[in-house]
């Protein structure tokens, strides 16, 4: 259950909005930090976080550490998420399936309640008040 900590790790904004600054490309903590309403070191605790979850890696770059979206970390969480997207795209092929094969034919196309179809006109079906 790898995912379980990435999805502990992105549930908190300021951590998600971290983890989306990376996605341009790796990034020192003093960029990643320019502009978010937290300090540098606070970046610096959220960036441990997404480490230790499997989400980024770091690596020296003279005296700052440079950080970005690790692949590997991403695939398992993806992975986990696919499965509900695999799932779902099977419910609609039944689904589609099953509307294809009832009782309509195949090329007839559905009218509106109180209407039928004439060519590829509406005509709507006469009440008692009109003439």
């Amino acid at each position: 259950m790898a995912y379980s900590n990435s999805l502990a790790a992105l549930a908190d904004p300021t951590r998600r909005r971290v983890f989306e600054r990376l996605r341009a490309g790796p990034k020192p903590v003093g960029q990643l930090a320019r502009g978010l309403p937290v300090s540098r070191p606070a970046v610096s605790q959220h960036l441990k976080v997404l480490k230790e979850a499997g989400l980024v890696t770091d690596r020296a770059e003279g005296a700052a550490r440079v950080y970005s979206i690790d692949p590997k970390g991403l695939a398992q969480l993806r992975r986990w998420l696919d499965q509900f997207w695999d799932e779902a795209l099977a419910a609609f092929k039944a689904e589609a399936e099953a509307t294809a094969s009832g009782s309509e034919a195949v090329g007839q196309k559905k009218t509106a309640p109180g209407s039928e179809a004439v060519g590829q006109k509406k005509i709507p079906k006469k009440t008692e008040d009109q003439p």
